[in-house]
């Protein structure tokens, strides 16, 4: 290979390690300490797994990563199982872990499986072995521990259920240094005293080291030997320990255990009395059937002799006396039984005790209405005094009062302003005063024209000013101005202002414009001209 094919690049560099990594160290397991964990949102676990000189850059993607059954964090210990590669784009060396599991419950786990695959091996948890419960204990021994919640499930349980079966508690550690060998101890003398029915191994839940004793090997064997039947409920439904697969029955938990163990009372109690309704109805038959059989029997023997027949007669008519008088005693039974329900229905209906129930009801409730009516009263009256009070502050008084204040407020105003334009004024002229005598001129001169504009447009406007252009001013006698012809009536006198006096006026007609002139009651025409007042 020449030079120039002996060089690589980098991403060819890193396949290659890539490719002698992961074929050198295909599955390892790491034990360190978590170190630098971090969680992205894709789900996927990125952290170091470290000792006292090194540490190795671990991965654990999804969804493996959801699979763990605890929740990892910086400073655990814990034993990662997985591939070594490399991260080519970086060039990191990293473990691709498949599992993770905590070192210590790690290690159990495994001493676990290992035990339990050489027992079952061996045949120590074969179904062929076990024993059935029996059907109706009356003894039972419950190894637990005395101080738990475990003992009070079970007892609750087995009272509630069946409160004949005697329970005795025999009280052994359930963890601890030295617990199996003290549970196996007491499980074999009491399977040997002979004096269980069934011996019950109960705990509540924990982790697998609270509850490895029951994973003891020689507490599993000596729980496979025993010639007592043997459950065992040890921890939560989901625990499971080596005792479970020795027992001859596992119980998800100590209650449930109780519940398989005693049968249930109001089912049994239910049972029976079918049961005995059923044998009364069998043994009620099988004697009438007899008794037919008998009458029959009797009648076939006897049928030709007088007095056997009258002997029957005799005994059927004693028969028929003596169900005639069990049924008139019953019925005689019923009708008394039926009377003293009827005096009792009658005293209680009695209308004394009606009126006493009636009165206590009155006394009950008289309280509460009289209460009911305070109460109504009170909100009346409350609404009563609010109304007052809106009335009195919305009463005409007040509002004139309160005008009266006002028109007291505003009154003095028109005199403030009246005293703040001469100030001002007096403030302007003394500032004019101030100014020099040419620029004080020509404002006198501005202001000149301006009023004599001001006259000029004064004039313009004013009706004095229209009279002298031609036109005149219609005056009524008191004074009003007469804009209308309707305003005036004929004969009547007016005054005709122009632009050197006035001119004596009467009206001889009226014509509004459009219209035709009026007529008078002889038909002549009026003319609409105003004459002269004499």
């Amino acid at each position: 290979m020449s030079r120039e094919q002996r060089i690589l690049t980098p991403s060819q560099l890193n396949t290659l390690a890539r490719e002698l990594l992961e074929g050198s160290f295909p599955n390892v397991q790491v034990e360190g300490e978590i170190g630098s964990l971090s969680r992205p949102s894709s789900g996927h676990l990125y952290f170091n797994l470290k000792d006292a000189r090194a540490q190795v850059r671990c991965a654990l993607f999804r969804p493996k990563s959801q699979w763990l059954k605890f929740t990892p964090r910086d400073g655990m210990r814990v034993v990662a199982r997985g591939r070594l590669t490399l991260y080519e784009a970086r060039g990191d060396c990293q473990l691709v872990c498949d599992t993770l599991e905590e070192a210590g419950e790690g290690a159990l786990r495994r001493a676990f499986e290992a035990l339990q695959a050489r027992l079952q091996a061996e045949g120590v948890f074969d179904f062929d072995r076990k024993r059935p419960l029996p059907k109706f204990p009356r003894r039972i021994a419950v190894l637990t521990s005395p101080t738990g919640a475990v003992i009070r499930d079970i007892v609750s349980v087995l009272r509630r259920r069946f409160p004949l079966l005697e329970v005795e508690l025999l009280p052994v550690p359930v963890q601890g240094e030295g617990a199996a060998a003290k549970i196996r101890a007491m499980l074999q003398a009491a399977d040997a005293c002979g004096r269980y029915d069934v011996l019950l191994l109960a705990r509540g839940g924990g982790s697998l080291e609270d509850l490895w004793a029951f994973n003891d090997e020689a507490l599993t064997r000596a729980v496979a030997a025993c010639a007592t039947p043997v459950i065992s409920a040890i921890g939560h439904e989901t625990d499971f320990s080596l005792t479970d697969f020795a027992a001859d029955v596992r119980a998800p938990t100590p209650s449930a255990a109780a519940e398989v163990l005693a049968p249930d009372g109001a089912a049994l109690a239910a049972q029976l009395g079918a049961l005995a309704r059923r044998l009364h109805a069998s043994y009620a038959n099988t004697l009438q059937q007899s008794a037919q059989r008998a009458d029959r029997a009797w009648l076939r023997l006897s049928a030709q002799h007088p007095q056997a027949r009258l002997a029957l007669q005799r005994q059927r008519l004693r028969q028929a006396g003596q169900r005639l008088h069990a049924a008139i005693r019953r019925r005689l039974e019923r009708d008394a039984a039926d009377l003293r329900h009827a005096g009792a229905v009658l005293r209680q209906q009695h209308p004394q005790q009606r009126l006493a129930h009636l009165r206590a009801v009155l006394e009950h409730t008289h309280p509460r209405l009289h209460r009911a009516l305070e109460r109504s009263l009170q909100r009346v009256r409350e609404r009563l005094q609010r109304a007052a009070v809106t009335l009195r502050r919305e009463h005409p008084q007040h509002l004139l009062q309160r005008l009266r204040q006002r028109l007291e407020a505003l009154r003095p105003r028109p005199q403030q302003l009246l005293e703040r334009q001469l100030h001002t004024a007096r403030l302007r002229l003394a500032r004019l005063a101030d100014r020099p005598q040419a620029l004080l001129a020509a404002r006198l001169q501005h202001d000149l024209l301006r009023l004599k504009g001001l006259v000029r447009s004064l004039h313009a406007v004013s009706p004095t000013a229209t009279i002298a252009r031609g036109f005149s001013i219609l005056l009524r006698e008191q004074g009003q101005i007469v804009r209308r012809v309707a305003d005036v009536t004929p004969g009547e006198r007016l005054r005709a202002q122009v632009s050197d006096g006035y001119l004596l006026l009467r009206v001889e007609g009226r014509q509004q414009l459009g219209l035709p002139p009026a007529t008078s009651a002889a038909g002549a025409v009026t003319p609409p001209a105003v004459a002269p007042a004499d």
